[in-house]
């Protein structure tokens, strides 16, 4: 979330850039050069040659460089144990990241196909790919709060206190108390992505091909990826969809099965989710970059608040 100290302010990539970082696999042909969709922060551009090899190449313009290289270090743990993920091309000297300008810069692989769908067998695949990410050892490159979390609550609370009465702070504020005394300490843990969005998964013909972008994956309860991936997947505008639900808790369970005290808390899991993305929308538009026009769309996931839906009924 933080520029590295001296880096120059820079939003885009430009092709000399591009030929920079191909130089560094001793690559030359650059033919196109164009941006890919998702990420609100960090720039990810899709690299064509004329030997119609392509390239990824992502310009870490929100992260120190430190930060980076942690997240890579987490990209290549999933990659060791057999998680499809999207590892950085080893540059010249062996490094998987250099800096330039401040930032860190990374090329990748590109991995056919677009973000994933939302279908039965796709949200089937997901469940069972994440079921494996969470039974895979741990790693000191995985930090064990999150950072959309508890913490940002409290920032944000902290942040607006002296603005006045804002509806969604007071909400905020007692939603924290209420999780915090409902989740239990005990749930088993594991290491999470904590931001399943289709922007951060790659497939095809219903099938996971990479999890991507794992600046907010931690070590925490592994029944909040599951309800995550609802959120990110599983509703159409202000209605879930229960063959979606159903389809990651099948996935899931074929690999790994929800213990009782976690369906007992998955109703809980999921309000803290949907209360996480709707807070990093609070902050990142309202307080962190303000955007009138994109100010109230954490207004999304308020509403789904009031949503009466039973998410154990999939788990009975």
């Amino acid at each position: 979330m933080s520029r590295s100290k001296g880096a120059v302010v820079r939003d885009e990539v430009r092709r000399e850039d591009a030929e920079w970082i191909l130089s560094k696999i001793d690559v030359s042909g650059l033919e196109s050069i164009s941006p890919l969709d998702g990420g609100w922060d960090n720039c990810n551009v899709h690299l064509k040659l004329a030997d119609s090899s392509q390239y990824v190449l992502k310009a870490w313009f929100a992260n120190s460089i430190e930060e980076v290289g942690r997240v890579v270090e987490r990209h290549l743990h999933l990659h060791a144990h057999g998680i499809p993920t999207t590892v950085p091309i080893q540059l010249e000297d062996g490094v998987f990241l250099v800096e330039k300008d401040g930032f860190a810069w990374t090329l990748l692989p590109f991995v056919e196909g677009g973000f994933l769908d939302s279908d039965e067998f796709s949200l089937r695949s997901l469940g069972e790919v994440l079921a494996r990410m969470h039974l895979i050892p741990t790693a000191g490159c995985f930090p064990r709060e999150y950072r959309m979390g508890f913490s940002l609550f409290e920032k944000v609370i902290g942040h607006c206190k002296e603005d006045g009465r804002v509806p969604f702070i007071d909400l905020l504020t007692d939603e924290l108390g209420r999780l915090r005394r409902s989740i239990p300490d005990s749930l088993p843990s594991g290491i999470l992505h904590g931001d399943l969005f289709p922007d951060n998964v790659i497939g095809s013909g219903g099938s996971v091909s990479a999890i991507l972008d794992l600046e907010e994956s931690w070590i925490g309860p592994m029944c909040f990826d599951l309800v995550m991936a609802f959120v990110g997947f599983g509703w159409e505008g202000a209605e879930p969809i229960d063959l979606r639900w159903r389809a990651l808790v099948d996935g899931y369970q074929r690999v790994r099965s929800l213990n009782s005290e976690e369906i007992s808390v998955i109703p809980q899991m999921h309000r803290y989710a949907t209360l996480a993305i709707a807070c990093w929308r609070f902050w990142k538009h309202n307080l962190s970059v303000p955007d009138q026009e994109l100010s109230g769309r954490y207004l999304e996931m308020v509403e789904r608040l009031a949503v009466d839906y039973d998410l154990t009924e999939a788990l009975r």
